[in-house]
């Protein structure tokens, strides 16, 4: 009994260990261009999970925040693949400030990396936001 529970709870540790050091490595990722900062963070990337979640916070002194997330987002994954968000819970156009979350199916087999993409009306380029998995 002694020894099952000590190998039960050697896979505890190990399990809270690998998943501190996968929180520690999709951490915040922020840009700042045309006046607009844009701040990306996963919220919920397990295999089992119903969506992966990215919370998503847009802040600017000019203009209003008119994106429209899920059409202009997307998420890649290192074999190619691109995945549209199914959903995005949180406040709507206009305004200098926004924040909700950005839904979107999981993707299964798990991917190596995954990256967020979000083009922006005006921006040359989508802001990219990438993060190791495996």
């Amino acid at each position: 009994m002694r020894t099952r529970l000590t190998v039960l709870l050697s896979g505890i540790l190990i399990t809270l260990l690998a998943a501190g050091a996968l929180a520690a490595e999709l951490a915040v990722h922020r840009s700042s261009a045309g006046g607009v900062t844009v701040a990306v963070t996963p919220q919920n990337l397990a295999a089992g999970a119903k969506s992966w979640d990215f919370k998503v916070v847009l802040d600017t002194h000019s203009g209003e925040l008119n994106d429209d997330l899920v059409k202009t987002a997307a998420l890649l994954d290192d074999k190619g693949g691109r995945y549209v968000p199914v959903q995005w819970e949180g406040a709507g156009p206009g305004g200098h400030h926004r924040e909700g979350v950005l839904k979107f199916k999981p993707i299964a087999p798990m991917p190596a990396t995954i990256e967020l993409q979000i083009k922006r009306a005006g921006e040359a380029k989508p802001r990219s936001n990438r993060w190791q998995l495996k």
